[in-house]
């Protein structure tokens, strides 16, 4: 079941309606034996029913107070889901909730999640020299691109039950801009500065039995695969 937020940047950039639907397709034409794929595109939320037989839900939109997932009691309805084992993905904003209003319940439902004042959103070349061996990364090679990779994310405690799944080091140039609630803070100036790996795609083992997966990329859709969809469908 995927959600789609509606248009808020300009053409190329933040497609939450093409992106939603060329995943659609591409699990369509890929897996069509193994998914049944239905999406709600310009931040229509789905009805009950439907989320409550979805495997797996996932939301590319934008984040923080706009986000589909934290409007009315919407955030309350994906709690059920999560409680009986439903998979949980967002997609770039998408994994900003606020901290207010769904950082807790992402990060346990998600893995992590974009905290302001500590996560950034700059635009920077990743390479990703290695990859883990994971379901999600099956048939993926290492490769490098451009993008606005968030990084410095907030985890869980531990990382208990996260896999990173595309780690690279952020170059001092993602630090060019002042602190501020997405571009900089002392916290994440000294991670860079140290050259500490940051993942800006991670995978979740819930304890109640779901799964998340969590990827920052994505400011435009091309980089997405719907091989990393496949593994939070239930057998």
């Amino acid at each position: 079941l995927m959600i789609a937020g509606k248009p808020s940047h300009g053409p190329g950039e933040h497609e939450h309606n093409a992106g939603i639907q060329l995943l659609a397709k591409c699990l369509g034409q890929g897996a069509s034996e193994l998914v049944d794929v239905k999406f709600h595109l310009n931040g229509e939320w789905p009805s009950a029913d439907e989320l409550s037989k979805a495997d797996t839900v996932v939301i590319y939109s934008d984040g923080g107070g706009g986000h589909p997932a934290l409007q009315d009691d919407h955030l309350a309805q994906l709690g059920k889901e999560m409680n009986r084992g439903c998979g949980f993905v967002c997609l770039h904003y998408a994994v900003e909730p606020t901290i207010p209003k769904g950082n807790a319940e992402f990060i346990n439902w998600l893995g992590g999640a974009f905290e302001i004042n500590w996560s950034v959103n700059p635009h920077w070349d990743a390479d990703f020299k290695t990859l883990p061996k994971h379901p999600i990364t099956r048939g993926v090679q290492p490769f490098g691109t451009n993008d606005e990779w968030y990084f410095h994310m907030r985890f869980r405690e531990g990382m208990k039950g996260v896999t990173p799944i595309l780690t690279a080091v952020a170059p001092e140039t993602t630090m060019s801009r002042p602190d501020g609630t997405h571009s900089g803070n002392p916290a994440v100036r000294e991670a860079v500065k140290n050259k500490v790996p940051q993942h800006v795609a991670w995978a979740v083992e819930r304890e109640d039995g779901g799964r998340g997966f969590g990827f920052t990329g994505a400011l435009q859709p091309r980089l997405l695969s719907y091989r990393s969809l496949l593994p939070l469908a239930r057998d």
